[in-house]
C-alpha cells in the first residue's frame, strides 16, 4: 500500500488535467513503464488489453487479483502518476465496484477508470441508471478513503458497436460527470465535431481521447484545439510491439534473419535498466 506517497503524486496528476493537453501512454509491463518514464512522460496508464496479451489471455480475461498485482507493479516501477485501466470494476453491482475500487486505491494509483461494458454480447452496456450508480459508488469510495485519486468515467458505446454511439456516449458521459467522475472518456470517438461536442457537454471537466489505429491521423495539436485535456493510446504501443514480433517471427519460418537488423540494442536497454529506480 502506498498511501503515504500518493497525495503528492495525485496532486501532480490532477494538475495535469487543469490546463493544456498531455499524453498518457500505456505500458504493459515494468520494462515499458521504465522506458516511458525515462522518455519524460509526466504520467502513465495501464492497459488491460496490453497486459492480457502478454499473459496469453484475451482482453477482459485477466482476473481481478492478477490485475491488481500488475497495477501495483507498474506503480512501483515509476515515480510518475499511474492511472489504472480498471475495466468495469470487476463487479456488476455498485457495492462490488466500491469494494474493488478500494483495493485498486491501495495499489498506489493516482487515478482509475470505470467503464460501462458488461462483457455480455446480448446486453453490452450496463443499463444507464445502473451505470451511473456504479460511477457514484466509485466516487463515494474514493471520497471515503481520503485519497483523492482521479476517477475517469468511461462509456464504451463505440467499442461494443452500440447503435448511434455518439448520442449514447454524450448522454452517459454527462451523467457520469454529475455522478462524480473527474474525467470523461469515450474510447472510439474519432470525428472532430463529436469530440468537440463531448468536451462542451461535460465542461469544465476534462476529456480523455483514445488515439489508436482508427484515428491516428489526429495530431496532439488538433486534439488540444478541440479542448481535449488527456490523450491515451490504450493497447496501441503493445499492438505495435506485437506487430513487430509477429512480422519477425513469421520471417524466421522462411529461414530469413534480415529483420533482426531493426532490433533494439541490448546495451542501451541494459544501461537504462541498470539505473536506480
Amino acid at each position: 500500500m502506498k498511501q503515504t506517497a500518493q497525495p503528492p503524486v495525485i496532486e501532480k496528476f490532477r494538475a495535469l488535467h487543469h490546463s493544456g493537453c498531455f499524453i498518457l501512454p500505456n505500458p504493459w509491463d515494468v520494462g515499458t513503464a521504465v522506458y516511458l518514464h525515462d522518455l519524460g512522460f509526466e504520467a502513465l496508464a495501464t492497459t488491460s488489453a496490453g497486459f492480457a496479451f502478454s499473459r496469453g489471455k484475451q482482453d477482459g480475461a485477466v482476473p481481478r487479483d492478477e490485475m491488481l498485482a500488475h497495477i501495483g507493479e507498474i506503480v512501483e516501477a515509476t515515480p510518475r502518476p499511474v492511472n489504472a485501466d480498471f475495466q468495469s470494476g470487476y463487479a456488476d453491482e455498485p457495492e462490488g465496484v466500491a469494494a474493488n475500487v478500494k483495493l485498486c486505491i491501495a495499489t498506489g494509483v493516482a487515478g482509475l477508470s470505470i467503464e460501462d461494458n458488461t462483457g455480455r454480447a446480448d446486453s453490452p452496456l450496463y443499463e444507464t441508471s445502473l451505470a451511473v450508480d456504479r460511477i457514484r459508488a466509485a466516487r463515494e469510495t474514493i471520497d471515503a478513503s481520503g485519497i483523492p485519486v482521479v476517477l475517469t468515467g468511461r462509456c464504451e458505446a463505440w467499442l461494443v458497436g452500440q447503435a448511434d454511439p455518439f448520442h449514447v456516449a454524450i448522454e452517459r458521459l454527462v451523467a457520469y460527470a454529475a455522478a462524480g467522475a473527474d474525467c470523461l472518456y469515450a474510447p472510439g470517438v474519432s470525428e472532430p465535431e463529436e469530440i468537440a461536442e463531448i468536451v462542451r457537454a461535460v465542461s469544465p471537466k476534462p476529456v480523455n481521447v483514445l488515439v489508436s489505429g482508427f484515428n491516428h491521423q489526429l495530431a496532439m495539436s488538433q486534439l488540444s484545439d478541440l479542448g481535449v485535456r488527456r490523450i491515451s493510446v490504450g493497447s496501441g504501443l503493445a499492438l505495435v510491439a506485437w506487430n513487430a514480433f509477429i512480422r519477425v517471427a513469421r520471417s524466421l519460418t522462411s529461414g530469413s534473419f534480415n529483420a533482426f537488423a531493426d532490433a533494439a540494442r541490448s546495451d542501451e536497454l541494459n544501461k537504462l535498466f541498470s539505473q536506480p529506480a
